[in-house]
């Protein structure tokens, strides 16, 4: 709803507004879809637009809560990305899965002045209370307690999800009240991104067919290469699905590349200016590839939403994830600070403010990467990966590693049966054993073994040892800044990540 107030102080906050899944799309392009549909039509003020572009499908209103949150000031957007492989998704995202879920979900806020927004992340895995939900039959579903997020959209097991369901989580996890809600499916994303002409992207390291698709038994070709580069269509819907082959392998990770891209679309729209030949084959993607609520049910309502959006510039423009941390292998949002952060969105104020990194912890659990103050790790190169089904082990053994004087090369997961205790490789290459060796001793039990690829340097490949030590002890927080849209692309590319990002194509 509009806003009554015309100032919002800092640079922190903004706009926001809810999109609703049109179906299931991985949950790394449906945000991005999303927002592009609304970008689409933004600052264009052409009536021929609407003519011209047809009607988005929307989703009955039956299903939303009768006991829902007082409206406030400003505007709240639900962003749904639905993975559904059902229809002509099967041949973009791959698999035969008939139920729709959202594997990407944010709630952008759009401040009173019409010059603020943010975008917060809700990570899929974050175990939340659900409210009773409209099932297929006409009946309510019972209200479920500790359960994953997604779990929301997944109610009533239908291929088109549950974006009523979703949004009804969302104003009881917040207190928000949702004005709008946007789902876009995997064929609606491609669309979309090839119509803009592509979108930049930028990668921390090589990303091979391997890193799509975990369970290949060799790498693969070369899908992306290490840097700055433009992708649309498939291509552009591979980067956001991303996950295995960058940083710690955690959906954390894939959200932060999913921030980036929109950000980066955001700039690519208001670059690129709106006339007929740009905003139609835009706005034409967007209205066919979305479910909307019944608010945003004809293209007049949606150019009237994007013209909103319009006078926002891209340093007003910031995406944070909502406060988390690790419990056991799912995420647990962190009180009072994501208390804090609803407060301050249902008040229309500035974001709270947050740390730069993720809080160390205080001191290692058994079994993990001491933090020796001698560091005595200067001077040796490792990679860490894990074998367990626990998200975000391999990024907190690498802080720990990096605290004791270790030089991490990378992080990732390791495809195949996790070995019982954490195991230490080394290669052929000299000093590798003895460098192992010293890997080792940061880790209680681990053993250590020549490499089974005879590839040089040293690997560590955690254990459910190490799982079990680390959950006993109290998970890191993350605490990132909020991304602005003008950053570069290159900037905090993934959680448990390479220290260093790429600035530049090689």
């Amino acid at each position: 709803m509009p806003g009554r107030h015309s100032g919002v102080p800092g640079a922190g906050t903004g706009p926001a507004a809810a999109a609703v899944p049109r179906r299931r799309r991985s949950r790394r392009g449906l945000v991005v879809a999303s927002m592009v549909s609304a970008l689409v039509l933004l600052a264009s003020g052409c009536g021929w637009i609407a003519l011209h572009a047809g009607d988005p499908h929307t989703f009955t209103a039956d299903g939303i809560s009768g006991k829902r949150p007082a409206s406030g000031d400003g505007q709240n957007v639900l962003l749904i990305g639905s993975d559904s492989r059902a229809g002509g998704n099967r041949a973009l995202g791959g698999g035969s899965g008939t139920v729709g879920r959202s594997d990407t979900t944010l709630l952008l806020h759009v401040y009173a002045d019409r010059r603020h927004a943010v975008g917060v992340s809700v990570p899929r895995d974050a175990l939340v209370d659900i409210p009773p939900c409209l099932l297929p039959d006409g009946t309510w579903s019972a209200p479920q307690k500790d359960v994953m997020f997604n779990a929301a959209f997944a109610t009533g097991l239908t291929a088109d999800g549950n974006p009523a369901c979703t949004q009804n989580t969302v104003e009881q996890l917040t207190g928000l009240r949702v004005d709008h809600t946007v789902v876009v499916d995997f064929s609606g994303f491609a669309a979309m991104t090839a119509a803009v002409g592509g979108v930049q992207v930028c990668l921390p390291q090589d990303v091979y067919q391997r890193d799509l698709s975990p369970g290949r038994t060799t790498r693969g070709a070369l899908v992306f290469h290490r840097g700055l580069q433009s992708v649309s269509g498939q291509q552009a819907l591979d980067y956001v699905r991303i996950r295995h082959g960058i940083g710690d392998g955690s959906d954390i990770g894939r959200m932060k590349r999913q921030q980036a891209f929109l950000a980066a679309l955001f700039r690519k729209i208001k670059a690129k200016g709106f006339n007929p030949t740009v905003l139609l084959p835009l706005a034409n993607a967007a209205v066919h590839s979305l479910t909307v609520d019944p608010g945003l049910g004809s293209a007049p309502d949606l150019l009237e939403f994007a013209m909103s959006l319009k006078d926002i510039d891209l340093d007003n423009v910031r995406f944070v994830t909502a406060p988390w941390r690790y419990d056991g292998p799912r995420v647990a949002l962190v009180h009072p600070a994501a208390d804090r952060l609803w407060a301050a969105l249902r008040a229309n104020r500035p974001l709270p403010s947050t740390g730069s990194a993720p809080a160390p912890t205080s001191a290692a659990p058994a079994g993990s990467p001491s933090a020796a103050t001698d560091r005595p790790g200067a001077g040796i190169d490792v990679a860490v990966d894990n074998a367990t089904t626990v998200s975000g082990l391999a990024a907190r053994a690498a802080a720990a590693l990096t605290s004791a004087g270790f030089t991490v090369t990378r992080t990732g997961n390791a495809p195949g049966q996790a070995p019982a205790a954490t195991v230490v490789e080394y290669g052929t290459a000299s000093g590798d054993r003895t460098d192992a060796a010293a890997v080792a001793r940061q880790f209680s039990g681990a053993v250590v073994r020549p490499s089974p690829t005879g590839a040089a340097g040293v690997r560590v490949v955690l254990g459910p040892d190490y799982a079990d030590a680390t959950a006993a002890s109290a998970p890191p927080e993350d605490t990132s800044p909020p991304r602005a849209a003008s950053d570069s692309p290159c900037s905090d590319l993934s959680y448990g990540g390479p220290s260093a990002t790429p600035s530049s194509a090689p």
